[in-house]
């Protein structure tokens, strides 16, 4: 069969991204011909990636890779349609050789320009390939562009990630038509989550959506990621630190560095500029660097942890923006270090919060909690935006009195030379890094379409704590299955006034499991992730979406 995806962003990065990588190579891998339009700038680096697609004065050229053809695989062919130099984005990022905007940001005709390219490299596509079912991703504008774009009876289905939804449709009612219009023409809704199934019915009132939705999450690529014993994890840090070394890491580095310390210098003193000023200079900050890069001292940093493999290793890995609570495991490393102080955070992700993160850490590792709470009272001020106060984190500095706070203090004193930090990493390197950690930490405390990071981690019988809500919560009663007791349990955190310390029990639960129960966790979580999120299935559910064989579909 021959299906024609949009996607609109890049292949590699973040969740969705990620999806359409790897559904494109599981669909080509099964014998479908793929036809997949998106915005990265460097396709020919995938290995399924078999042909280019770009346009040179309006005329679509289709450029062949050269690729060693496989008995029975389909092909996969990348289309980066031109965009006049604007790209519509959900969170606010930046891109190589586009400018970033958020879509409520952008005027009418830069809408309708953005629209106009995009449908007319879909029937550019169409005409050369012409597709026998599509998928589109996002609520919005692929679904949109699909309706107008696709030839009639062409059938398409909708991906619906949680981002788009949540950052542009539900908070801006200028976006919700064009929701309307890509999900009533669909033959079918795909969602990560029952929680997100249950958002997108209340966000767009169409009749009959609800019998046209059902399950399709993202997967695990099960061959890449998977348990390695101690001696391979060694091995595999190194190795991520040697593909690292030979890429640009143009992301946080010593200007960076000095800049945020001249910045939190204000921030903790007698007179802190007020946040808004603050958000100002993070911006001006932002524009020195490339804020979605590898950390400039990425290899040096991997390599460390390569040599302090005995110590148990926490890893998180996502977005650095506040929707990701990352905030919540720094307040909360204190309290591990409390118990385990030879435990190590690593942090793997991009993006705006990365500067006030920082600043959390530094007020943090100097005992300053009035700065701490000051950060957490500015919130989202401190990725660049609008004030806005982080309330888990506000409560968690409230609490603590007398001796509390003096034994917070002191383990908090120590936490700086045991975070580290990569900035972005991609996913083959996700791959050579995970096995080497003993916890991994999903703390969104924004609703999430779905936990792949946690899956992922689940593949590699690395046990993932999740904040309880949305997909993140669909995920852990998946891998909690073959789990009971006290080690299900620690799988979990509730969101609230109490996230932190909860947040700091499971990770310390984890970490003091012993040898053996450690290892039969490890093998039941890798177990169930083989069986329950492989990308094949994930494959199989999306031709059954796109085609309306509804009846091998599951229900949210």
């Amino acid at each position: 069969m021959r299906v024609l995806i949009f996607h609109g962003y890049l292949l590699r990065g973040t969740g969705s991204n990620v999806y359409n990588a790897e559904l494109a190579k599981a669909l080509a891998a099964a014998g479908h011909d793929v036809h997949l339009l998106c915005q990265d700038r460097a396709p020919e680096e995938m290995e399924f990636v078999d042909a280019i697609g770009t346009w040179r004065d309006g005329e679509l050229l289709v450029s062949r890779l050269q690729r060693e053809r496989v008995e029975g695989r389909g092909s996969c062919t990348v289309y980066r349609p031109e965009l006049g130099g604007l790209l519509p984005v959900y969170v606010a990022d930046r891109y190589e050789g586009v400018i970033a905007k958020p879509f409520p940001d952008l005027t009418d005709e830069e809408l309708a320009t953005y629209l106009r390219h995009n449908i007319e490299a879909v029937r550019d596509v169409c005409d050369a390939a012409p597709p026998d079912a599509a998928l589109a991703n996002h609520m919005v504008m692929g679904p949109s562009i699909l309706a107008r774009a696709l030839p009639e009876g062409v059938p398409y289905a909708v991906k619906v990630h949680g981002s788009a939804m949540e950052y542009t449709v539900r908070t801006n009612p200028r976006f919700l038509p064009y929701a309307v219009e890509g999900l009533s023409r669909c033959r079918t809704a795909l969602v990560g989550s029952r929680h997100i199934a249950e958002r997108m019915w209340d966000t767009v009132k169409i009749e009959g959506l609800e019998n046209r939705t059902f399950l399709g999450p993202p997967g695990v690529d099960v061959e890449r990621f998977g348990p390695r014993d101690e001696d391979a994890a060694r091995a595999g840090l190194l190795a991520a630190a040697e593909r690292v070394e030979s890429l640009p890491r143009r992301g946080y580095g010593p200007g960076a560095a000095v800049a945020v310390a001249a910045l939190y210098g204000r921030v903790s003193g007698a007179e802190p500029p007020p946040h808004e000023q603050v958000a100002t200079e993070l911006g001006a900050l932002h524009a020195g660097y490339d804020t979605a890069g590898i950390d400039a001292d990425a290899p040096q940093v991997l390599r460390s942890l390569a040599a302090q493999t005995e110590d148990p290793i926490v890893l998180y890995v996502g977005k650095l923006i506040v929707s990701k609570g990352v905030d919540l495991l720094l307040a909360s490393w204190p309290l591990v270090l409390y118990r385990h102080p030879r435990a190590r955070l690593a942090i793997t992700g991009f993006g705006a919060y990365r500067e006030g993160l920082e600043m959390l850490l530094a007020a943090l590792s100097a005992g300053e909690l009035d700065t701490a709470r000051r950060i957490a009272a500015g919130g989202r001020a401190y990725e660049g935006g609008s004030a806005d106060s982080l309330h888990h984190l506000g409560v968690f500095f409230d609490s603590l009195k007398g001796d509390a706070r003096d034994a917070y203090v002191a383990a908090a004193s120590g936490m700086r030379e045991r975070v580290h930090w990569f900035g972005r990493l991609e996913h083959d390197s996700l791959a050579d890094v995970i096995p080497a950690a003993s916890v991994q930490v999903v703390p969104s405390t924004f609703p999430e379409a779905f936990g792949m990071v946690a899956a992922e981690a689940a593949a590699c019988g690395v046990p993932p704590v999740c904040a309880n809500h949305s997909g993140l919560a669909e995920v852990t009663s998946v891998l909690e299955k073959k789990l009971s007791g006290v080690v299900a349990s620690l799988l979990s955190f509730r969101l609230g006034d109490l996230a932190v310390e909860h947040l700091a029990s499971r990770i310390n639960g984890l970490l003091g499991l012993d040898r053996h129960t450690r290892a039969d966790l490890a093998v039941r979580l890798t177990e169930t992730a083989r069986a329950e999120f492989s990308w094949a299935g994930v494959a199989r559910e999306a031709v059954a979406a796109i085609t309306g064989d509804h009846g091998s579909l599951r229900r949210p």
